[in-house]
């Protein structure tokens, strides 16, 4: 199969030229003006923007969690990830504490095998540390091509690991060339406040907001930074929200102190004054919460001045009905949001539209910077001679509204219903095979591949 993408304006993290690409198999064979290739298909991208495919390093799949399990499944997500130019999400792994890395992995790899449709990998979140995990990491990393590590600062009893547990974890993966991840929140500031409240009968959606104030993410992140500086180990910082913890990382760039930052497509977008809509709030109960107006525009500014490398979604939908388990209890609220399809054209209209960040930069938070940072690039992340064909032919001024009648995620409601945005996703390829066309997905369920990583080639 060979496809000639004629005369679109192509737009990396670096470079913003008008060319054609032609395609075999399921590489970028040449890039070039007025390319005379006879291709299988020809698409003519005239007046259109060619990006590469999105990468989403953070959403969670078919993901058990306080008591129930995230309604996208790698059939249903990767497809919704798709229609949004998303052809490719990194999803987390949750070792069950007193059980092993490897049987962990076993049943993600049941979870995904033969159901995805878009290209996936996974990071493995520890959540016991000792001398076994410690062989297992190495195994992961040397083995498996599972190079990044989650841990948890927060959720005692199921998710979180000690600091202790945290440095030497740190140790053995700066020695084999992985990374470690963090939920960056202080969990026993959260868990009294959580019981404080609900002591006092304060039980609304709001009140999830009030337990998790800025300050609980700011003394994490700015602990984390120390433990990597101490350790040296590359670290990376996931669904950063506020500006507390931006200057956190801030401060450790005065030692020279290099740690990767995401963000997500909802904290540059929505605030918490959602959450006073009584328990339709819940829609956007997420740890850690919507924050401030004037955290969206420090988060905005870390983009653009490089302390902010990354931004994913952390898309963990559940159904309303799930969501109505904490009516009466914030605490029993299942966190989390659907948004795993709208993050590029979001960042498209809410970015580059009104000027917040160029083009350029569009590519590399939507893509590029997470191919570099989780060692997949140049075969992800970039359009190039030898990259894999993951390209999105996006129309740069046609208007459309999000809504739950039209999106593909496998949730009854949206976050962001009636959102009116200007730029659309219209043809997605994956390795070289037509994804999306007309709104139409062609791809079966199996195609996605899992992708093995390497060592992380940013460097900031």
């Amino acid at each position: 199969m060979s496809v000639l993408i004629k005369n679109g304006r192509i737009i990396t993290a670096a470079s913003d030229y008008i060319a054609d690409l032609y395609i075999v198999g399921e590489k970028i064979e040449a890039i070039g003006k007025d390319l005379q290739y006879k291709a299988d298909k020809v698409i003519d991208a005239s007046g259109k923007l060619v990006f590469p495919g999105g990468i989403d390093p953070h959403v969670h799949l078919d993901m058990p969690f306080m008591g129930t399990y995230s309604s996208d499944d790698y059939e249903t997500g990767t497809r919704a990830a798709l229609h949004g130019g998303t052809t490719m999400v990194i999803d987390f792994i949750l070792q069950t504490q007193g059980d092993t890395l490897h049987n962990a992995l076993k049943t993600w790899q049941q979870k995904s095998k033969g159901k995805a449709i878009g290209d996936y990998s996974y990071h493995m979140a520890v959540t016991d540390f000792n001398d076994n995990t410690a062989k297992e990491v190495v195994q992961l990393i040397d083995e498996e091509g599972i190079t990044s590590f989650k841990t948890f600062m927060a959720y005692k009893g199921a998710l979180m690991i000690d600091d202790g547990q945290m440095v030497q974890l740190m140790k053995v993966v700066k020695k084999h060339g992985g990374l470690v991840t963090v939920h960056a929140t202080n969990g026993d500031m959260i868990d009294s406040l959580v019981a404080k409240h609900r002591a006092e009968g304060k039980l609304s959606p709001l009140y999830h907001y009030l337990s998790q104030p800025e300050v609980t993410e700011a003394e994490a992140s700015g602990r984390f930074t120390d433990m990597l500086n101490y350790t040296e180990c590359p670290g990376y910082i996931v669904h950063m929200t506020c500006e507390g913890a931006l200057n956190a990382v801030r401060r450790a760039t005065f030692r020279n102190q290099k740690v990767f930052v995401e963000t997500c497509s909802q904290y540059l977008t929505l605030d918490a004054s959602l959450y006073e809509k009584d328990f339709e709030g819940a829609k956007w109960v997420m740890s850690p919460p919507l924050r401030e107006k004037k955290d969206q525009t420090a988060l905005w500014s870390g983009i653009n001045q490089g302390l902010i490398q990354v931004v994913g979604t952390d898309h963990c939908p559940f159904k309303w009905d799930q969501k109505k388990m904490g009516q009466g209890d914030f605490s029993k609220i299942p966190n989390g949001h659907p948004a795993i399809e709208h993050r590029m054209e979001l960042m498209y209209t809410e970015g580059v539209r009104s000027g917040k960040i160029s083009l350029n930069k569009y590519v590399e938070i939507t893509s590029t910077n997470a191919a570099k940072i989780f060692g997949m690039y140049p075969r992800k992340g970039g359009i190039a001679i030898g990259s894999d064909a993951d390209i999105v032919i996006f129309d740069p001024n046609k208007k459309h509204q999000i809504s739950v009648k039209t999106h593909h995620m496998n949730v009854d409601y949206s976050a962001y219903e009636g959102w009116e945005l200007t730029g659309k996703c219209e043809t997605i390829l994956l390795r070289g095979k037509v994804a999306i066309e007309n709104g139409d997905c062609h791809l079966e369920p199996g195609f996605g591949q899992f992708i093995a990583r390497g060592k992380t080639s940013l460097t900031i």
